[in-house]
């Protein structure tokens, strides 16, 4: 599958991702935790003066008289100001009461503080039969506790009911101090965390910007793999990536440069020849059809060198492309073989061909380049009347082609220079770039070729084309 290009994106820089990725879960954690924390700032210091508001209504408590019992019980109450002055933190905040019997009844205090009409808590923290709650008093938020108090003496006894209420400056007060110097730490936290980050990125992105730098100051065509010794493990895979991708890059340059070099060398050739030959004819050297017979040959000599130097050159372009899919590659060579037929048949050749279906990871192209090319090499070395056979079969863990045919075979001297480009024994019935091309397409498919003569009674009885392809075990 050919793979998508990478789009540009604008992407952050490295330290703000990371102050964006510290920072903000930070600051929603001090947010949660400011109100979380400020709620129990607050309950906490509500606890603490609750204690004060209970003493308070235990001192009004121990003030109060009573005469007669229960329902016809009378009570009275002298209670000086000063009996709450020393419950009073400071002049924020400010203390009221009332006193009444158990049928409501106002019997001291303040008339207009809202009667209590509550439940007491079933276990409630305090001994005391004493309940706490929120009401408003004047306009004033405050907070009040209201106490049961038992009263005895010599003349009676009767349950009483104390409430005294605080207005809630003071604790609001606290609170939001409290709040204040918890925000101050956080925030101070917050400053050093954005500096240690800032410093540490700027410390550990120091190599990376040292080899852009080299990066930039290269000479064109530089492609030599990096040496970066100290750039940070989270970021070398992308260093050797980098490299594999320059030197992919290399390969395809060499490439070019080589392609380019051979077809200035080798078209050079055909083309002064096809230049001789058409000056002789029009000098009338040799006869018209003599002439242009020869024109005709070094035309499709010249012909057949470009298709096949543009073939070499494409198997590098697929190689790197890798659009590969599942291939039936007996399918394959009986297609090839079938299109070839009539140069068989030309010769009177005895073909023969047994396939197996054999699937391979590859590309058409260069499974049907890699066939002919090997089926045309062998027919043109296969004599008139010769014998030529294709077997195509699995072979543990490989695929296998073997073109056996009839021919001279190859010499000792050949077999040394066998796949290099341009090298052919017969100048004329041949370019030698078909063997070229051959292990070309063999070697982008993870597989190997061979040429063996084949042997008779130590006699050379033709040529055995070998060629071994990995099968598409999903196939298999």
């Amino acid at each position: 599958m050919r793979k998508q290009p990478i789009t540009a994106k604008a992407s952050l820089s490295l330290r703000r991702h990371l102050l964006i990725g510290i920072l903000v879960p930070i600051g929603l954690f001090v947010v949660v935790d400011t109100f979380s924390l400020y709620r129990q700032a607050l309950n906490a210091v509500n606890v603490a003066y609750d204690r004060t508001l209970l003493a308070s209504a235990k001192a009004i408590g121990e003030l109060l008289d009573v005469e007669g019992v229960d329902a016809q019980a009378t009570i009275r109450a002298q209670i000086p100001y000063s009996a709450l002055e020393a419950f009073e933190a400071d002049n924020r905040s400010r203390m009221t009461y009332r006193v009444s019997d158990v049928q409501g009844r106002w019997i001291d205090g303040a008339q207009d503080l809202p009667l209590w009409t509550g439940v007491l808590p079933a276990q409630g923290p305090y001994a005391a039969l004493v309940d706490f709650y929120d009401d408003t008093f004047r306009g004033d938020a405050v907070r009040v506790a209201v106490l049961l108090q038992p009263v005895a003496s010599d003349r009676g006894k009767a349950m009483a009911t104390v409430q005294v209420a605080e207005t809630l400056e003071l604790r609001h007060t606290l609170a939001r101090q409290i709040l204040v110097d918890t925000l101050m730490r956080q925030l101070l936290l917050i400053s050093v965390i954005t500096a240690v980050v800032l410093v540490v990125v700027q410390r550990v992105t120091r190599p990376v910007r040292r080899l852009s730098e080299a990066l930039r100051q290269r000479e064109e065509g530089d492609l030599t793999p990096i040496e970066a010794t100290d750039i940070p493990q989270e970021i070398q895979p992308l260093t050797d990536a980098t490299n594999q991708v320059m030197q992919r890059l290399q390969h395809v340059l060499d490439h070019q440069k080589r392609f380019v070099r051979d077809a200035a060398h080798q078209l050079r050739t055909p083309l002064a020849v096809l230049k001789v030959q058409v000056q002789s004819a029009l000098r009338g050297d040799v006869a018209a059809a003599v002439a242009l017979q020869e024109i005709q040959e070094t035309v499709d000599r010249a012909t057949t060198l470009a298709n096949q130097m543009l073939s070499l050159a494409k198997v590098e372009q697929v190689r790197q492309l890798q659009d590969f899919a599942a291939l039936n590659w007996a399918e394959v060579v009986r297609g090839v073989a079938l299109d070839v037929s009539p140069l068989i048949a030309e010769k009177d050749i005895d073909f023969e061909i047994t396939a197996q279906a054999c699937w391979v990871h590859a590309h058409d192209w260069m499974l049907r380049e890699l066939a002919r090319n090997l089926l045309h090499n062998a027919i043109r070395h296969t004599p008139t009347g010769g014998q030529l056979s294709v077997h195509i079969r699995p072979c543990g863990d490989m695929a296998q082609l073997v073109i056996r045919d009839t021919g001279a075979g190859i010499s000792n001297e050949m077999r040394l220079r066998l796949f290099q480009p341009f090298a052919t024994g017969n100048t004329k019935s041949g370019t030698g770039l078909g063997l070229s091309i051959a292990r070309e397409i063999v070697q982008a498919l993870g597989g190997t070729i061979q040429l063996n003569n084949c042997l008779k009674d130590k006699t050379v009885t033709g040529l055995e084309a070998c060629v071994e392809l990995p099968l598409n075990k999903t196939q298999k």
